[in-house]
């Protein structure tokens, strides 16, 4: 089937679930996760495949680990689905309203996209979170995973289908694209008019081709060159704990820390401790000369690598001489995700907050906390590091739009 009349189903099933009450929607969502529980044999048998043609084609562990589906992380991605039921539907929500002067009532709420692609990497829980929070906020979702989890994907799509018929909604309200060729892409990038809305998960390389060659509109999520700035201000003991759990807590997100930097005036006290413990966790500094100088085990570190978003037990560091250094470095090789600063100045903390543009700034707390599970959201399709439509982590009202209800009574306009 065409992507082109993929997208026309996916536009008919949207107009279905626009009008689903939520007992609708977390019925289906109840069904998806007991569906994926009692099919979980031929799930697994079908990620096997994927593990295998992965091994065969020299996958790293890291993505043969992303890839890879257990028993008890089957039950994790239906316990989601069991939490996302218990949200708050956005649909309906009312946004702003009041009563003009001429009687006018006028109400903004919230109401789905319509159709949302879904363009995204290895994970085949991505596959399951992104049909479960479209169908949650009354979208149709429309997804492109990779051709390394096809079968998984394949096995997980089926299996929601069924449930979401079974449960009396439109099985093509989740539909997957043939990933074994890349016009599959294209024609999604390309579907103006049916799509409302395109979100890449994914790599850099991924995010860049999906923003510059889309015709649908696009919602950039997701690179993560995160810093964490130490300031002259800053306790020690939190310093070091905030840098080790930024970087360290899981490498592959993100919003993992991948850049220090560190005031030149508390540089002395901090540094060797904290070189330390990153040595200690694995992890390799790419520095500059002020930061080489306090351990021999610091590598060089290049142009490149302050802009990299490493994903691997990496970070670049740098000593900085003053707030305003910090400021201008991370403005210059930041992504607009993920900031922080420890410090036990007030005043410092403050300017940072007001002077870094980016989704999310923490003070003395580390960059993992960027989530939407961590922000009391629950499901979240991903962190957008653009300002329109969202920012940060989006959840079910992100994926929403709004309208606008006059209620009258006979008025016209003089």
């Amino acid at each position: 089937m065409s992507v082109t009349e993929q997208a026309r189903r996916a536009r008919t099933a949207a107009g279905v679930l626009a009008t689903a009450t939520r007992t609708a929607k977390d019925a289906g969502l109840h069904a998806m996760a007991d569906a994926l529980v009692a099919r979980t044999p031929e799930i697994l048998t079908a990620n096997e495949a994927d593990l295998v043609a992965g091994r065969a084609a020299g996958l790293s562990p890291a993505i043969l680990d992303r890839l890879a589906l257990t028993g008890d992380r089957v039950a994790g991605i239906a316990d989601a689905l069991r939490e996302m039921a218990a949200l708050a539907d956005p649909v309906g929500e009312v946004v702003r309203g009041s009563t003009l002067p001429n009687g006018l009532e006028l109400r903004q709420i919230r109401v789905p996209f319509g159709v949302v692609g879904i363009i995204y990497e290895a994970r085949p829980n991505v596959t399951v979170d992104a049909a479960g929070i479209c169908l949650k906020s009354g979208n149709a979702a429309l997804l492109r995973g990779s051709s390394s989890a096809a079968h998984s994907n394949a096995a997980l799509v089926a299996v929601l289908r069924d449930a979401v018929a079974g449960a009396g909604l439109p099985a093509d309200a989740i539909q997957l694209l043939d990933a074994s060729s890349r016009d599959s892409v294209k024609d999604l990038m390309r579907a103006r008019g049916l799509v409302d809305v395109l979100i890449p998960r994914g790599g850099a390389s991924l995010i860049r081709t999906v923003v510059e060659e889309s015709t649908v509109p696009v919602i950039e999520t997701g690179v993560g060159n995160c810093h964490v700035y130490v300031d002259a201000g800053a306790d020690l003991a939190k310093a070091i704990g905030i840098v080790l759990n930024s970087k360290t807590q899981r490498l592959s997100t993100c919003n993992t820390a991948e850049s220090l930097l560190v005031h030149a005036e508390i540089a002395d006290a901090v540094l060797p401790p904290l070189l330390a413990a990153l040595a200690d966790a694995g992890v390799t500094v790419h520095g500059d000369d002020r930061v080489r100088a306090h351990s021999a085990a610091v590598v060089p570190a290049t142009e490149e690598d302050y802009g990299a978003e490493y994903l691997s037990a990496d970070i670049s560091a740098a000593v900085v001489d003053s707030l305003d250094a910090a400021v201008a470095h991370i403005n210059r090789y930041g992504t607009q995700h993920t900031e922080a600063i420890v410090t036990d100045s007030v005043s410092a903390a403050r300017e940072f907050v007001a002077r870094v543009d980016s989704a999310a700034v923490m003070v003395n707390a580390s960059t993992r906390f960027t989530d939407g599970g961590e922000f009391g959201f629950g499901a979240e399709i991903g962190i957008s590091t653009q300002k329109l439509h969202a920012r940060g982590p989006m959840g079910l009202p992100e994926l929403t739009s709004t309208k606008y209800v006059v209620t009258g009574d006979g008025h016209l306009r003089g």
